[in-house]
């Protein structure tokens, strides 16, 4: 849909760009939100396997400019092309300055291989 958006000039605005916070820690931390979102549990379920990989790339290239993996993840979505604005579902005051951070970091070439490289597509989930 992506390019397809583009050649239209349609604005894209990806949805839970943080997956519902899973980009930003460790899989196997759990948060308030991670115990009680019974919807966010069921669409993780079928692909944590294929997204520890992405999740660990994330952390390395936070732990290796020293931010926050939320500003890497954050930054990797806005450079995309297309994309007009992600929805950050921000409930702290950091998660807002992690978002405003990330328009300022530009990944380089290598950081993106390292993040896209272990990609895999997910099936459509969330709808039946």
């Amino acid at each position: 849909m992506i390019p397809l958006c583009i050649d239209q000039g349609v604005g894209v605005i990806p949805w839970s760009p943080l997956a519902r916070g899973r980009l930003t820690r460790d899989p196997e931390v759990a948060t308030a939100r991670s115990e009680t979102d019974a919807f966010g549990r069921q669409l993780g379920r079928e692909t944590v396997d294929m997204d520890r990989a992405v999740i660990d790339r994330v952390a390395e290239v936070a732990d290796e400019r020293g931010i926050p993996r939320a500003q890497v993840a954050l930054a990797w979505v806005a450079s995309r092309p297309g994309v007009t604005a992600p929805i950050v579902g921000a409930t702290k005051p950091h998660h807002l300055d992690d978002a405003v951070a990330a328009l300022d970091i530009e990944l380089s070439d290598e950081e993106v291989r390292l993040l896209e490289e272990p990609y895999l597509p997910h099936p459509v989930m969330g709808h039946s």
